[in-house]
């Protein structure tokens, strides 16, 4: 196992970590552990566009028909 080291942690940070850590019984070292293999080892989800977010979320409703766009603002 590899050891690291964070330095120039903010006080607020580390205080919130403290409290953390407390909450679950646990030191600040096996939070900040459980922390980073929590994040670290989540599926990634690929990235979307902003058009296939928006089609994705109103699929179920039947979509959104909008007008074509002349390219021009008036």
């Amino acid at each position: 196992m590899a050891n690291i080291t964070i330095r120039n942690l903010d006080n607020p940070l580390k205080m919130r970590l403290r409290v953390r850590a407390t909450r679950h019984g646990c030191s600040m070292e096996e939070e900040a552990h459980q922390i980073l293999q929590a994040v670290l080892t989540e599926e990634h989800q690929p990235t979307q566009n902003l058009g296939q977010a928006i089609q994705r979320r109103f699929a179920p409703f039947g979509g959104v028909d909008l007008p074509e766009s002349t390219g021009s603002i008036t």
